[in-house]
């Protein structure tokens, strides 16, 4: 067999433009800010107060790769559970507050390690930002200043007769100011809308106004398909420019998803080191064998790893021995059997019945080696799968 080429690359992968200079937050452990990788974001499905059901689903979303979680705070039951939910959970935890203000009081209190609040519609939020900053500085508490299309200060909609990228920023900057002025500076900002052409100009506008870290996110983004490329598109509008610095991908779908399309953008665009990634053709009429059940069945053997390789599944002899030579490991098929090729050398040529089960076991190796070289073993975790 061919040797197989491990270690690390001699230079990071090339990025579409450098991160947007910003100043440095943290919430909990997460560093946010240019100097820290873009982080993902979810948020919590669960009744808040049904604590041990809140505790398993973050526990699933740790497990996809999520790196904050958000839980929604509605209530005084809520924010009881605040205490054990932040304490047990393995990531940081994001208290959600809407109307009520006492309730960012509590989450403070209940040692979340940031708070959302939504100026638009917490009462009386305004005049109780001198008191919140002070509360959160004193329990190193970092703040989001979540601005929503859906709910915008009644005085800037009536100004801008809608939710307009510059009635966004407006309400933003406002209270950016407020806590500024009582020299609070551990906060990121959002500027939300359901539009992602909407999104990106509002987040572009206020890039522009100062060096605040910025959560990027498309608001009710839709089911999962809809929302999937409304936020592909806003996320690598914004992020090829080098604006934003934690993610989250809203869609009408379970959280982990959210988190898994979440990373792969970021892979996509070499913000997050990539993983198992499995490039397969999206067949035609020269392919010569089923790339779909190919690719689907290679897939499913592979479910559970997690490793820096990328795996070709090609179908035809035009692009497919390019393909598969390109790729740390891969397969050309043609005339019922398969050519095998690892870090670009053909290293066998099986008949077409055993294409999967020898890259299986190609994977397998190669994985077995990474490991003992000191690179990343195999982790709980399923492939990533991109169709050229």
């Amino acid at each position: 067999m061919t040797s197989v080429s491990l270690g690390m690359p001699d230079a990071p992968p090339p990025v579409l433009a450098p991160r947007r200079k910003t100043r440095q937050i943290r919430v909990g452990s997460v560093g946010v800010g240019s100097d820290s990788p873009v982080s993902v974001q979810s948020m919590t499905t669960t009744p808040t107060t049904d604590i041990n059901a809140t505790l398993q689903q973050i526990a699933e979303l740790t497990a996809a790769g999520c790196d904050i979680v958000r839980v929604a705070c509605p209530s005084a039951d809520d924010a009881e559970a605040l205490p054990i939910i932040a304490k047990k959970s393995q990531i940081p935890v994001i208290a959600d507050i809407h109307f009520q203000p006492k309730y960012v009081f509590a989450a403070i209190e209940a040692g979340c390690a940031a708070v959302r609040v939504n100026p638009g519609n917490i009462r009386k939020f305004d005049d109780q930002v001198k008191e919140i900053a002070q509360a959160a500085k004193d329990h190193g508490t970092s703040i989001r200043i979540g601005v929503n299309a859906g709910s915008l200060d009644p005085r800037l909609m009536q100004k801008y007769g809608k939710a307009t990228p510059e009635a966004l920023v407006e309400s933003a900057l406002w209270e950016a100011s407020l806590f500024e002025e009582h020299d609070f500076h551990d906060f990121k900002i959002s500027v939300k809308h359901n539009d992602p052409v909407v999104m990106v100009r509002a987040y572009q506008l206020l890039a522009e106004r100062g060096d605040w870290p910025l959560h990027l996110g498309v608001t009710e983004a839709g089911p999962a398909f809809q929302g999937t490329i409304k936020s592909a598109t806003a996320f690598g509008a914004l992020l090829s420019q080098g604006i934003g610095d934690t993610i989250r991908v809203s869609l009408s779908a379970p959280p982990v998803e959210e988190v898994k399309v979440g990373i792969q953008i970021l892979q996509s665009l070499n913000l997050r080191p990539r993983k198992l990634e499995i490039v397969s053709c999206p067949s035609c009429g020269r392919a010569q064998v089923d790339v779909y059940k190919l690719a689907e069945e290679v897939t499913t053997g592979l479910e559970g790893m997690e490793v820096p390789l990328r795996v070709a599944v090609m179908g035809c002899v035009v692009n497919g021995p390019g393909e598969a030579r390109e790729a740390d490991l891969g397969v050309a098929s043609g005339n019922g059997k398969g050519q095998i090729f690892v870090k670009g050398e053909v290293i066998k040529t099986v008949p077409e019945s055993q294409i999967v089960e020898t890259l299986i076991a190609e994977a397998m190796k190669i994985a077995e080696e990474m490991g003992e070289a000191g690179g990343e073993d195999s982790v709980q975790g399923g492939p990533v799968v991109s169709v050229s």
